[in-house]
């Protein structure tokens, strides 16, 4: 048993506080099969040492072999998650993922601008590894005009890329294409996995802000387990972000993190389909930073 102690009242308790922690929210879908979505994401930031947070855009019946039922909640809600989180603990990295409707869409784009969230993460969320549709046609257009511009960084997979420029990307040379193209759009950043490349060597393209490029490269990784890939990926840069690292220094940390995890998790049985990634191959502690007279971090707060 704890030994009595006085009872401190709010303001000398707060007065005590040195820290707090790096914090991530995610604005996604949830996975009821634990391997993508909310899940994944949470998992993620766990293992990296954030405190996540979650606003949950849609839940979902699926499993390791396909996603059997969908269903979105309502606007109203999304935007109460979102304003209980940001308005007590605060946020230091956004990542989206799976937003289902544009009604949706448009909710976490006001919410970006209504409470000035950055760094932010988007995960173009389109369909399922299983093919079931998880973004409807208007929430497209919504995601090009209104969400685009707001992101620090986008994230979509080949297949992704090709829907959102009406065009295959087969070669370097025309993924290369797509990324410039899809920041003339409005996106800042963009990086094009290329984990559905054909071949035992996959390349991810990272195009920064001032239009430097960067590949990411490795050979495939023999594994079925590979649900919530893109989600953890996502979920890390977001993590690393909110640690403080540069946008090239979290995309370089998340693709090792990933190619660690999906290392880890190959040879293990979940389900029988595509299983997920071994998010706990190596926890980290959470990380603590430093706050500033303000109760903010401060420039160049170190994690203690």
């Amino acid at each position: 048993m704890q030994p009595d102690s006085p009872t401190l009242t709010p303001t000398a308790a707060t007065a005590l506080v040195q820290a707090r922690y790096a914090r991530v929210l995610t604005i996604a879908g949830s996975d009821s099969g634990g391997g993508a979505g909310i899940q994944a994401d949470l998992k993620t930031c766990a293992a990296l040492g954030c405190y996540g947070m979650s606003a949950i855009t849609a839940v979902t019946a699926q499993n390791t072999r396909s996603v059997s039922a969908v269903q979105g909640v309502t606007p109203a809600m999304l935007q109460a998650q979102i304003d209980a989180v940001v308005s007590d603990i605060g946020v230091d990295a956004v990542k989206i993922g799976m937003l289902y409707s544009a009604s949706l869409a448009r909710v976490v784009a006001q919410a970006i601008d209504v409470h000035a969230l950055k760094p932010v993460i988007l995960d173009p969320v389109l369909v399922s590894s299983s093919g079931r549709a998880l973004l409807d046609a208007d929430a497209v257009a919504v995601l090009e005009q209104e969400l685009f511009p707001r992101v620090t960084l986008m994230t979509p997979n080949l297949d992704e890329a090709a829907f959102l420029l009406g065009r295959v990307l087969p070669t370097p040379q025309a993924v290369e294409q797509g990324a410039r193209e899809l920041q003339r759009r409005g996106a800042p950043a963009v990086l094009i996995k290329g984990g559905h490349m054909p071949g035992a060597h996959l390349q991810d393209l990272l195009l920064l802000p001032d239009g430097e490029l960067c590949w990411l490269s490795g050979s495939r990784i023999a594994t079925a387990n590979t649900h919530g890939t893109g989600c953890t990926l996502s979920a890390a840069i977001a993590a690393y972000l909110a640690l403080g690292d540069t946008l090239e220094q979290a995309v370089r940390a998340a693709h090792q993190f990933v190619r660690a995890a999906l290392q880890a998790g190959a040879g293990v049985q979940t389900g029988h389909g595509s299983g997920p990634l071994n998010h706990g191959f190596a926890p980290q502690p959470m990380r603590r930073v430093s706050l500033a007279p303000s109760g903010r971090a401060g420039p160049g707060s170190e994690t203690i």
